[in-house]
């Protein structure tokens, strides 16, 4: 049967996409031929640019012409095969660009009308077509990966909006879904321990996840979603309803606007919903995880009406049993719906979400209290009381829309909102160095609700020889805290052990806080922002400039747990600038400098015991240098950086002769490093995440200068990672994996008196995907620490506790896409 492009479209029916091809999806609508294109040059409103893009492989040059020129392209790199491409130098339109680079190629553009490409071979009326699989990326989906399809070329940056991450004068990596699937990523620490600068530990008196980045903390109440912070989950997030996790590096109060928890300083964490494509997405995933977690995700998208404009994307998981670690238990559901809108010109989209998590007998953190620690028990050792549990649940929702105005200028605005529910009893073990101690007792009903926005306008336009990139935005943050506790004091702490643990009752309350019924407002904190940023560009974009403002307010006001009364009423206001530098002397290099800063709330100084009570100081502002290199040889990039982070801390001094101190914020910590990232397909079949970090550290104007000098807590020396992922030569669809994790010791405290050792960490694991029934079936393996390393995995950056590692861990998943 013959039929023209049109009539092919028409009738397009779901297959099974290459990997590649999933990774480079984009909307697919109208047909428009080369010779359309071409003529599409005169038109007086599209604005020429000018264009310096080597030779080499005609996908490979498609692609950077769409990264530069700033629209969505999405093709299958097999319909080209091996077609070389002279490259393009000069000035043109997008349509005229593209033109110039499919002449001759036999391949015409697909347009759906709303900056959005794609490529088809040519054809007329009575040849028999054959198009390629393609998929549809909506709105803010990856539009281009390196191969193998792991790690994207482009990521979201707050204000400055989607980048390429060799286009920007800072550190960025995005992992992919493909990433997430492959390794059965059930968190986004799971997904983060792919970065050498990453290494993850448990929450204060609780289960979350906290992320340690160039040895400074992110917790989870500071991720983002789609740009819009406070909407997440603020404990554990998953993964099953995400397309990419984007890893920025270093303080970011100018991207983002400083963070609801005032963490991040040493980096930031946005995460990006799936999206329905245009071919519909129905796939269904059965799993196991040792001892007994079994569970399953179906993944349904279709999109609608004319054009394909009306798009639904629906993401339910559920698991449950017994984990690794002895005795313990989780359970966890979550419902996902993701529905988008693309138009002309105006594009909306909106994410609802339900998560809810049970940890039953969750493997407590450890405190040392003697003259040194104790070594790790068994991996799978559980020192846990059985009364111990943490139940989150988390609803949350947010609305995003974009609007052209016309080429060169969009407006967009979201809003997003949450409530957290929150309820936990914790037994924290604190040991000596022969692993005896006693057990803590914490319940801690927390509920939360917060509100987020933002809005602005992106465009671009040219003074002459030089290109302009200009950002406006505002955000704001409402957010509200209801918190109650129980808790032991010192003195009734009961017996425990490290080593041969023995369940006593629940403890008696011997102080509370607030009804643990109806816990009382704690809390109010209202963010709001202003920022403008313009990156410049010379000689053809070889060079780009990046200059930006934050102006940011911080209002926060709190209410004693116990007794209700108010013991902060904060508000204070901060400039925050940004200078960035990208030079590409050559096409595959781009060199890199960038000086950003990070913001936290400000102290205020005790009420008693000092000679400056209750004195309010400005936002502690954090600033880092950094510079680097980025190489980018088409499948494969590599990234290698130096930076210093300076950070403010507070002390309190005692003059000589005094009785009194003065509290301050004269005191420092300076973390300096050197980072080194690999990633792509390097060898055909052979796929590299591979990165490693050399941090230093140091400690100044401490209290009385009694650690001045000493290494920060929680920071190694040194963290490396070795993963690859090689196709099995003569097997079509299956691959063998390996992974492995090397952290330096770390001090405990910050006198450097307790230390851990350093730790390595192997995982392994296998795939193979296969059509049987025109169902395509992937059939996943994975075992994390091989060994069953006994290791301290971390060391608070500033509470002084462990967290353990977790214990060999078998991974199997059975995936069918129909």
């Amino acid at each position: 049967m013959t039929f023209s492009s049109l009539q092919y479209l028409s009738k397009l029916t779901p297959t099974r996409l290459p990997v590649n091809a999933l990774s480079l999806a984009i909307a697919l609508a109208a047909v428009v031929p080369v010779h359309a294109v071409q003529a599409a040059e005169a038109v007086e409103n599209e604005t020429a640019r000018s264009y310096s893009i080597a030779p080499g492989s005609l996908s490979s040059v498609l692609a950077k012409f769409a990264a530069t020129s700033g629209v969505l392209l999405s093709f299958d790199p097999q319909l080209l095969g091996d077609r070389s491409s002279d490259g393009i130098q000069g000035s043109y339109t997008v349509q005229s660009g593209f033109a110039r680079l499919l002449q001759g190629s036999g391949f015409s553009l697909l347009s759906t009308g709303n900056n959005s490409y794609t490529v088809t071979p040519q054809a007329t009326n009575g040849d028999a077509l054959e198009l390629g699989a393609t998929t549809i990326s909506g709105q803010n989906t990856a539009v281009d990966t390196y191969d193998g399809g792991q790690v994207a070329r482009v990521a979201r940056l707050g204000v400055l909006g989607n980048r390429s991450i060799n286009d920007v004068p800072f550190s960025v990596v995005s992992y992919t879904a493909k990433t997430i699937e492959d390794q059965q990523a059930r968190t986004v620490g799971d997904v983060l321990l792919n970065d050498a600068s990453v290494r993850q530990s448990a929450g204060f008196g609780n289960f979350s996840q906290v992320f340690t980045i160039r040895g400074l903390p992110l917790t989870t109440d500071d991720i983002s979603f789609n740009g819009l912070y406070g909407v997440l989950p603020r404990q554990i997030i998953t993964t099953e309803a995400l397309e990419r996790v984007e890893l920025f590096k270093g303080p970011n109060a100018f991207i983002n606007g400083v963070s609801p928890a005032g963490s991040g300083i040493g980096g930031s964490v946005n995460l990006v919903p799936k999206r329905a494509q245009d071919t519909p997405t129905r796939s269904v995933t059965l799993d196991y995880a040792s001892d007994n977690q079994v569970g399953g995700h179906i993944d349904l998208g279709q999109r609608f009406g004319e054009d394909n404009r009306f798009g639904a994307r629906v993401n339910l998981a559920q698991h449950g049993g017994d984990t690794a670690v002895d005795d313990e238990t989780e359970r966890s559901q979550l419902i996902a719906v993701g529905l988008d809108y693309r138009g002309e010109r105006l594009r909306l989209s909106t994410d609802l979400g339900y998560q809810k998590q049970r940890i039953n007998n969750g493997r407590s953190v450890v405190y040392p209290t003697g003259t040194k620690v104790p070594h790790a028990p068994s991996a799978k050792d559980n020192y846990a009381q059985d009364w111990t549990f943490s139940q989150l649940e988390d609803t949350y929702g947010m609305v995003n829309g974009e609007y052209d105005l016309n080429d060169n200028w969009t407006a967009y605005a979201g809003g997003g909102a949450k409530h957290t529910r929150e309820n936990g009893q914790y037994s924290s073990l604190y040991v000596g160095n022969d692993g005896s101690g006693r057990v803590g007792f914490l319940y801690s009903p927390h509920d939360e609700d917060n509100k987020s926005a933002i809005a602005g306008l992106n465009g671009h336009f040219n003074t002459g020889p030089v290109t302009h990139q200009m950002n406006f935005g505002l955000s704001g943050i409402w957010g509200e805290q209801r918190s109650s506790f129980e808790a032991i004091l010192v003195a009734n702490r009961v017996p425990g052990n490290l080593y041969n643990p023995t369940q006593t009752p629940r403890p008696t309350r011997t102080y509370f806080g607030s009804d643990i019924h109806d816990p009382r407002i704690v809390g109010k904190n209202r963010l709001k922002s202003a920022a403008v940023s313009d990156t410049l560009g010379f000689l053809d974009d070889r060079v780009l400039l990046t200059l930006g403002v934050r102006r940011q307010t911080i209002e926060v006001d709190g209410w004693n747990t116990t007794s209700g009364a108010r013991n902060a009423n904060y508000e204070e206001s901060i400039t925050t600038p940004v200078y960035g530098l990208v030079i590409k002397p050559w096409d595959h290099v781009s060199f890199y400098a960038n000086r950003i800063e990070g913001l936290q709330q400000g102290p205020t100084s005790p009420s008693t015991g000092v000679t400056n009570p209750n004195e309010v100081f400005a936002p502690n502002r954090s600033k880092q240098t950094e510079a680097g290199v980025k190489l980018d040889w088409d499948s494969f990039g590599a990234t290698l950086g130096v930076y210093r982070i300076e950070q403010p801390s507070s002390s309190t001094s005692v003059t000589p002769g005094t009785v009194l101190g003065t509290f301050s914020v004269d005191g420092e910590q300076v973390n300096k490093g050197a980072e080194l990232n690999i990633f792509g397909e390097p060898i055909d079949g052979l796929r590299l995440l591979a990165g490693a970090t050399w941090m230093d550290t140091e400690l100044k104007k401490t209290s009385n200068g009694i650690n001045n000098g000493n290494r920060a807590a929680g920071v190694p020396r040194f963290q490396y990672n070795l993963g690859a992922d090689w196709d099995i030569p003569g097997l079509q669809g299956a691959a063998l994996s390996g992974r492995m994790l090397r952290t330096g010791g770390e001090y405990v405290n910050a006198a450097n008196t307790l230390s851990i050792p350093a730790w390595t960490r192997v995982d392994l694991g296998a795939r193979y995907g296969f059509k049987a029934d025109d169902k395509y079936i992937t059939l996943r393996a994975n075992v994390e620490n091989v060994a069953n390393k006994a290791y301290w995995s971390s060391a608070s950056t500033n509470n002084n506790y462990l967290t353990q590692g977790e214990p060999r861990t078998l991974k199997l998943s059975a995936t069918v896409d129909f």
